[in-house]
């Protein structure tokens, strides 16, 4: 039987590399605080020392804790992945500055003592001990704040990531609903009205079946995902052979205003954009009606982004929904929503999806979509 808890200790351990961005900003800023202790060296000592011992004296004092920071990441992850309270953090934080300081007064004084000798060490380590032990302290509290910020900035990107993934996969499964909910209404009963046709008009039936082949290879292409933006052109002839299906049911009930500017059919858009709003118009707002009704397709630019427009003349409904009332008509549902979701995602807050709609007025989408230049 497997270990539950082994997945979260892997969890806690860095991939390999991952640190590299960190190391590498850690060596850039090491050498910047080098160069500029060594510029401000030489210009507070110009006239007595000369640039090497500008640099001496730089080295001398920033090396040790440099060296000594390259534990405080492993250290600051360590604590990190421990999850202990903020108390129990301090109180290791601080055990932890103190042994910063005495490692590194450490180092200090052996090599004093191998370069100059004991006294001369000795004498050094007590004019010193008070503000290098203060220097220490604040050298290991700026490297946690660092580490830590760094660690948690990189945990925050990775949680951004794998937020934006999951709505990826969420907005995918409603699209996929989209295109099953289509199944049902209207797959079912185009076959039933083929069989009908086929009785009647043999010519006319080929000639739907075509149509309904090339509709079920674009639906097909679309669940499968091989293309994540069409040209408009191709979304229009899918919905021009959806609605000559649903002629073959509904005949002269189902009227059609095509209002299309030839400028924007190379813009490209999601797959499955306009059919389930066209379906949508169809379903609530033209079949439910013995006089049928009109369904209006708009498509026009405006500035850089593609204008689309599915409307129709049918009941209209409350918009936005609210507790309905009895014998009121309601629209919506999925189709707009998982088209709303997916065009947020998409186009990361860019594109507008809006319905206009009262008792008696139709109902009407708008969508807005930009388009690269």
């Amino acid at each position: 039987m497997s270990d539950p808890a082994v997945p979260a200790r892997i969890a806690d351990r860095p991939p390999r590399g991952r640190d590299r961005r960190i190391w590498i900003a850690y060596a850039g800023l090491c050498v910047l605080c080098w160069m500029l202790y060594t510029i401000a060296g030489t210009e507070w000592l110009r006239g007595s020392w000369r640039l090497w011992e500008a640099i001496y004296e730089s080295t001398w004092n920033l090396l040790p804790p440099m060296l000594l920071g390259t534990l405080v990441l492993p250290w600051v992850r360590a604590l990190q992945a421990q999850r202990r309270g903020l108390a129990a953090r301090l109180v290791l934080h601080a055990l932890a500055a103190f042994a910063f300081a005495s490692v590194w007064h450490a180092i200090d004084y052996g090599l004093a003592r191998a370069l100059f000798g004991p006294e001369h060490a000795a004498a050094t380590f007590e004019q010193q001990v008070l503000w290098r032990t203060a220097w220490a302290v604040f050298v290991y509290t700026a490297l946690v704040l660092g580490f830590g910020g760094a660690l948690h900035a990189r945990r925050a990107h990775a949680a951004a990531v794998a937020a934006v993934q999951a709505d990826a996969a969420r907005v995918r499964a409603e699209l996929a609903a989209i295109s099953d909910k289509l199944n049902p209404h209207f797959l079912f009963n185009t076959l039933n009205s083929l069989i009908l046709l086929t009785r009647k008009d043999a010519g006319a039936a080929e000639q739907a079946l075509m149509r309904y082949s090339r509709m079920l290879r674009y639906l097909l292409d679309s669940q499968r995902g091989a293309a994540d933006r069409v040209a408009l052109q191709e979304e229009l002839d899918f919905v021009r052979d959806y609605l000559a299906l649903e002629s073959l049911r509904l005949g002269q009930r189902l009227r059609v205003d095509w209002q299309i500017d030839d400028a924007v059919l190379d813009d490209m858009i999601p797959p499955l954009t306009l059919q389930p709003l066209v379906e949508n118009s169809i379903v609530h707002g033209i079949a439910p009606r013995v006089e049928g009704g009109t369904v209006r397709i708009e498509a026009r630019r405006r500035w850089e982004a593609l204008v689309l427009r599915v409307a129709d003349d049918g009941a209209g409904c409350v918009w936005p929904p609210t507790a309905p009332a009895e014998n009121t008509p309601r629209r919506g549902g999925l189709g707009l929503s998982a088209l709303r979701r997916r065009f947020e995602l998409d186009y990361d807050g860019q594109a507008r999806l809006d319905v206009r709609s009262a008792p008696g007025a139709g109902f009407s989408v708008d969508i807005l979509i930009p388009q690269s230049s």
